[in-house]
């Protein structure tokens, strides 16, 4: 692969990972690809990809069934699909997710109910900013841990504001900080949040449901909130220890039952200024050959880089490879738009 290289990636519009809602790798490539030259057969499509046309028949068929692709009408030897613009296969991909997520319906009723914890004594903190102090007062003279179970399905950016800087702050004082959430009800599997969290020395999990919002200090102190969905209504603030190690027994049981969501995620695909650098050569049109001199590195070195990526995106050559970094706006596919004619079944 050291001649002009195939598939010259060029500027263009970007199209998301559809992997991250659960669509197959060969079906997202095919869908790309509709989106990118427009209407093709089956035969075409495998062509330009160069993936066997009866992947790219089951890959029509995944995105049939999710209304996604559909048939555009019939040529003188096939039919020939078209996609879907991409925000409405985004909306229906989403939409297909939340039909097949469990509902969360606990309360605070579920995890206080009798018998659970002894009666213990408790202090009220009467709305968000009340809970919000208090919480600042408590990270400051944390020690050892911090646990927080988040119920929420989606974080206001004014709560995310609050609470970055703090688990910061408390990972840099080589604090544990175990964090549960909510699996996202759209189905996006993107693992990005878990792998910036895992990178600063937090540990993050998902759930598919989770009973209350709770926040546990050094095993001392526990806040749960009065609505099970949020702060607005204020806080319970719990001394007793008992009844806060019951919270934490609550917080285990639902840590041991929910999963990283790096394990089966979708990673961010993030390109080194090396790499970035050969795309960019590459897109301007030069070889192999002219790009490694272009930056002082070897043919080999270049060809290294481009496999690399491909290994990393998944993808089987070039032309996939154009296709692929379109999701990240890092390229678009490439300039010469494969041809059409000869469209084998």
């Amino acid at each position: 692969m050291t001649g002009r290289s195939t598939g010259v990636l060029a500027v263009g519009r970007a199209v998301p990972l559809l992997v991250r809602w659960g669509v197959s790798a060969d079906a997202d490539l095919v869908y790309r690809c509709l989106v990118t030259f427009g209407s093709r057969s089956t035969g075409g499509i495998a062509a330009s990809l160069g993936l066997a046309v009866r992947r790219v028949r089951a890959a029509l068929d995944e995105l049939a069934e999710a209304d996604l692709v559909e048939p555009a009408g019939h040529g003188t030897e096939a039919v020939t699909w078209r996609a879907a613009e991409v925000d409405v296969a985004v909306t229906n991909l989403r939409r297909r997710a939340l039909r097949r997520a469990a509902p969360a319906t606990e309360v605070a009723a579920g995890l206080l109910r009798p018998g659970m914890v002894r009666p213990f004594p408790a202090r009220r903190l009467p709305d968000r900013e009340a809970t919000r102090r208090r919480i600042a007062e408590l990270v400051a003279v944390e020690r050892v841990e911090h646990l927080a179970m988040n119920p929420e399905e989606v974080f206001s950016t004014d709560a995310l504001a609050i609470a970055a800087p703090m688990d910061i702050a408390l990972l840099r004082r080589r604090i544990r900080l175990r964090s549960l959430g909510r699996a996202p009800a759209d189905g996006d599997r993107s693992s990005r949040h878990a792998s910036e969290f895992a990178r600063l020395g937090g540990e993050y999990r998902e759930a598919p449901r989770l009973p209350h919002k709770l926040m546990i200090f050094d095993r001392r102190v526990a806040l749960v909130a009065v609505d099970p969905n949020g702060l607005h209504r204020g806080t319970w603030e719990i001394v007793e220890p008992a009844a806060v190690e019951s919270f934490v027994s609550l917080f285990a049981r639902h840590w041991t039952d929910a999963t990283d969501p790096r394990r089966n995620g979708v990673p961010e695909v993030v390109l080194t200024p090396r790499e970035k650098a050969v795309v960019a050569l590459l897109a301007e049109g030069h070889t192999d050959t002219s790009a490694a001199k272009e930056l002082g590195m070897s043919t080999r070195s270049v060809t290294y880089a481009l496999r690399s990526l491909m290994d990393r995106l998944g993808v089987e050559n070039r032309f996939q490879l154009g296709l692929a970094l379109g999701a990240m706006q890092a390229a678009s596919p490439p300039r010469n738009t494969p041809p059409v004619e000869g469209d084998h079944q």
